[in-house]
């Protein structure tokens, strides 16, 4: 991690209020429309959100979940995500503090997703992130996340690399084969794009 928690809570405080309409990228969508398809829970489904946000994944998933549990490091992500839970009427919501290697979440989950958060992480750190997920007993982790397909354009890169660390798609197949899944859907959306499905094995 190129910068600390507290660094980056802060950091996304403060783009809390227009984070949304932030992220308009057609890259951005299609990963987000693809995490909330392979999700797909049912109704008797918990579903944990790490890295939350303003709630985007959490909320379109919520109506057809039993439960939905938000978990982000950002105070002000969250209370965003809050208000367009209470805009939309939904009561099977909840968000709180929360992070890759310590989601404070300790109830049955069946279904952990994220999408655009762990590219945050460092290698190892995402290694024990999965680790930590797989602990939690859930049948299936959709990540949807900025990944390397092959090697990227150093003059285009889809990060920021002040910030973010990707991982090659190899190295994130590898950390979830090495805790108990296999991966049953891989998808590319841009050569730094992409959704992963693991499955428990």
């Amino acid at each position: 991690m190129k910068r600390t928690v507290e660094e980056h809570a802060s950091r996304f405080d403060d783009h809390a209020a227009d984070y949304d309409e932030s992220q308009d990228s057609e890259e951005y969508k299609a990963c987000a429309s693809l995490v909330i398809e392979h999700a797909d829970p049912d109704p008797e489904d918990t579903v944990l959100d790490i890295g939350c946000g303003t709630g985007a994944i959490a909320l379109a998933l919520a109506p057809d979940a039993k439960r939905v549990v938000g978990r982000d490091i950002s105070e002000g992500m969250m209370e965003k995500a809050r208000e367009k839970a209470e805009q939309q009427g939904l009561d099977n919501v909840e968000f709180g503090e929360g992070r890759f290697r310590e989601p404070d979440y300790n109830d049955p989950v069946d279904i952990v997703v994220s999408n655009f958060a762990m590219h945050h992480l460092a290698d190892e750190e995402k290694r024990e992130a999965i680790e930590t997920i797989a602990g939690l007993g859930p049948q299936k982790v959709v990540l949807g996340d900025v990944m390397f397909f092959g090697e990227p354009d150093p003059d285009e890169p889809f990060y920021s690399p002040e910030v973010d660390v990707p991982a090659t798609v190899g190295t994130l197949v590898e950390a979830f084969t090495a805790a108990g899944f296999a991966i049953t859907h891989a998808q590319r959306v841009h050569d730094q794009v992409g959704v992963l499905v693991a499955e428990r094995r």
